[in-house]
């Protein structure tokens, strides 16, 4: 692959991205959220790919490339993609933890690229235990959350509809 300008590190980085954003994706589909699989898995490839073609081919080319433009393109570039996730009415605003996880899969896969591998390991897996394990917890609070709106509606005899 050498002669194509691929090394084995790039393909690596390439598919230790796409894993660890596959972690994200599988606990979105279970939840049954917008973004899952196979979108946390394109944006952390492309983070990736994109931080490989900046660091490892670019700078080769030029010593003029700053490597602060590229990783703020790709969190603007991705901030547009959290955006269209949320999603708000005059009650409710949905889609905020999808619109993170989007953005944090893209950091994940820019650490990737950058070889920050036990980093971006780490964030992968904490990042799943935080979304699996305090789903419930969050679930909890946001039942309690309604019971006393419900309870403040009642004693003021109206809603805020």
């Amino acid at each position: 692959m050498e002669q194509f300008g691929i090394s084995a590190d790039m393909v690596g980085r390439i598919l230790l991205a796409g894993f660890l954003g596959a972690l994200a994706g599988i606990e979105r589909d279970i939840s049954g959220k917008p973004s899952g699989l196979r979108t946390c898995m394109v944006i952390a490839i492309s983070s990736c790919l994109i931080t490989i073609l900046a660091i490892d081919v670019f700078t080769q080319m030029s010593d003029r490339i700053d490597f602060t433009h590229v990783i703020a393109a790709i969190v603007s570039g991705v901030g547009f993609l959290g955006a269209g996730v949320i999603l708000h009415n005059r009650t409710d605003v949905r889609g905020l933890t999808t619109a993170a996880d989007i953005w944090l899969v893209a950091a994940i896969g820019i650490a990737v690229g950058a070889r920050m591998y036990i980093l971006a390991v780490f964030v992968s897996l904490f990042t799943l235990a935080a979304l699996v394990g305090l789903s419930p917890i969050s679930y909890f609070l946001a039942t309690i959350g309604r019971e006393r709106n419900s309870k403040w509606e009642k004693e003021d005899g109206k809603t805020d509809k």
